[in-house]
Order: structure tokens, then C-alpha cells, then sequence
């Protein structure tokens, strides 16, 4: 009888380890995954659509533009809207400078898209700054060029484009 209860006890006991070591790695893996999922989940930051008169012959093409900009964080999203007036004037003045035959194109979208980038980090003191810019488009070596801080700007969305 003793026996019996011994085993029942000792039997109890490893069942209870079990499940509290089963317990502590499943809500470790629980932390884990939402960490990971909190740094992964971007902030967007709509910007007013503009209206910008393109660099073609004539004068007479424009283009309506609607930029989403995807941020690190909603902590940089509150640095961007205290520098939003300076922003869009940059982007403005970039857009400006651009032709619709170039911006018709994928890769002209695509520019546009990575100077504004390098336009909304400029105030933020991130992003690479002009002079480094050149040197990464002049073909220079790898280990010359200098290194690019990480952007405040992940990506640059247009959620309209409209050329006439």
C-alpha cells in the first residue's frame, strides 16, 4: 500500500514538472512572437495629394500626386508631421524637376520614390546625405563610398499617380 501511494506521489509530481516546464517555454515562445510582431508592424503616414507642374517643354503637364510613407514607428511618425511643412515642399521641388516622359516610367517611379525617401529622412537627420548619395552613383568602389544610416522611411507609397 505504501508502495502504491509512493508511485502515485512521485508520478504526480513528475506530471507537474512537466507541465510547468511545457507552460514556461510555450509563454516564452508567446514573448517571443509578440516582440517580433511589434517590431515588424510599420506605421503608415498618408500625405496630402499635390498637384505639381512637371519640367516639360511648354509648361503644360502636371501631375496629381498621393504619397503614403511607410515609418519605422509611430515615435517617428511624430517626428515627421513636426517637420511635415518642410517635407512637402522638398517633395514638391523633386517632383517638379522631373519630366512626364521620365516619370511614365517604372524606373522614373522608382527614383522618385528613393529621393523622396532620402527628402522626409534629410530633416531627421537620418538617411544619406547628398554628397554620399553622388558617390553611390558615380560607380565608386564598395569600401569608398560611405555608409548609409539606416532611413526613418522604410518604403515610399504612391496611392495615386496621375499624369496629364
Amino acid at each position: 500500500m505504501v508502495l502504491i501511494g509512493a508511485i502515485v506521489v512521485v508520478l504526480a509530481v513528475l506530471a507537474a514538472a512537466a507541465f510547468l516546464f511545457l507552460n514556461a517555454r510555450n509563454q516564452e515562445g508567446d514573448e517571443v512572437q509578440a516582440s517580433s510582431a511589434e517590431v515588424l508592424v510599420p506605421t503608415f503616414l498618408p500625405l496630402d495629394n499635390m498637384v505639381v507642374n512637371l519640367a516639360d517643354p511648354g509648361g503644360d503637364r502636371f501631375v496629381q500626386i498621393g504619397i503614403t510613407l511607410e515609418l519605422q514607428d509611430d515615435k517617428t511618425a511624430k517626428v515627421v508631421k513636426q517637420y511635415l511643412p518642410s517635407i512637402r515642399n522638398g517633395v514638391l521641388m523633386l517632383v517638379s524637376q522631373r519630366s512626364s516622359e521620365e516619370l511614365l516610367a517604372r524606373e522614373g517611379k522608382e527614383k522618385l520614390a528613393a529621393d523622396i525617401r532620402d527628402e522626409v529622412s534629410r530633416p531627421l537627420g537620418l538617411g544619406a546625405a547628398p554628397a554620399a548619395r553622388a558617390a553611390s552613383d558615380d560607380g565608386a568602389d564598395e569600401t569608398q563610398r560611405p555608409r548609409r544610416r539606416e532611413s526613418a522611411v522604410r518604403r515610399v507609397l504612391f496611392s495615386s499617380f496621375i499624369i496629364q
